[in-house]
C-alpha cells in the first residue's frame, strides 16, 4: 500500500482574507441596515409633520409673505354674493372668509364666518373651470393654489363642503322631526 501524505493546498488552507471578508460583510450589512433605518425614520417624521397640517387659514395666508409663490392648501367660508362665473371662458371668482382652525359645529362656524364683516376676506380666482354645484353661500371651500403678488389666491383645485345640505340627517334634526 502506498502511503499518501496529506499536504496543505491553497483550497484547504484558512486564509486571512476569508476571515476578514466575513467581518467586513457583517459591517457592510450593519451600516447599510442603519442607513435604511435612519432613512425610514426621517421619511416618517417629515411626512407626519407635513401631513399634520391639512390646510392653512385665510388669516395665515394674508398675514405673512411666507406663503408667497408657494403652492398651499387653504380653507374658508364662501361669500355667496361674491360668486362670478363666466360661462364662455370658464373663469370663476369668489371671496372666502376666514374660519378658525378649531371648531365644533361646521355649519355654525361657516355661517358666523360668512356673515362676519370683521372676518379676513380673500379673493379667489380660477381659470378654465366648470361651475361647481356646491359653490354657494356659507359652503366651506378647500383650495389648492398660490397667492399672487396682487393679493388674489389663484386656485388650481377646489373642493367644497356644504354642511347645510346634510343638516336634515343629523341626530338633532331627526329627534326634532320625531317629536313634531
Amino acid at each position: 500500500m502506498a502511503e499518501m501524505a496529506w499536504e496543505r493546498t491553497p483550497e484547504n488552507e484558512p486564509s486571512d482574507k476569508k476571515k476578514n471578508t466575513g467581518k467586513s460583510d457583517r459591517w457592510k450589512f450593519l451600516v447599510g441596515g442603519i442607513l435604511i433605518l435612519v432613512a425610514v425614520v426621517y421619511l416618517a417624521y417629515t411626512s407626519t409633520i407635513n401631513g399634520a397640517r391639512f390646510f392653512i387659514t385665510v388669516d395665515e395666508v394674508v398675514a405673512t409673505d411666507e406663503y408667497a409663490g408657494q403652492s398651499v392648501r387653504l380653507t374658508g367660508a364662501v361669500l355667496g354674493d361674491s360668486i362670478v362665473y363666466d360661462f364662455e371662458t370658464g373663469d370663476l371668482s369668489f371671496t372666502i372668509a376666514h374660519i378658525p382652525r378649531e371648531f365644533e359645529d361646521l355649519a355654525e362656524t361657516l355661517h358666523l364666518a360668512a356673515n362676519d364683516a370683521e372676518a379676513t376676506h380673500l379673493t379667489v380666482q380660477m381659470f378654465d373651470t366648470t361651475m361647481p354645484d356646491l359653490l354657494q353661500h356659507e359652503a366651506q371651500a378647500i383650495l389648492t393654489g398660490e397667492i399672487g403678488d396682487d393679493g388674489v389666491f389663484y386656485a388650481t383645485e377646489l373642493n367644497l363642503k356644504c354642511p347645510t345640505r346634510f343638516e336634515e340627517h343629523t341626530p338633532n334634526m331627526l329627534a326634532n322631526s320625531e317629536q313634531g
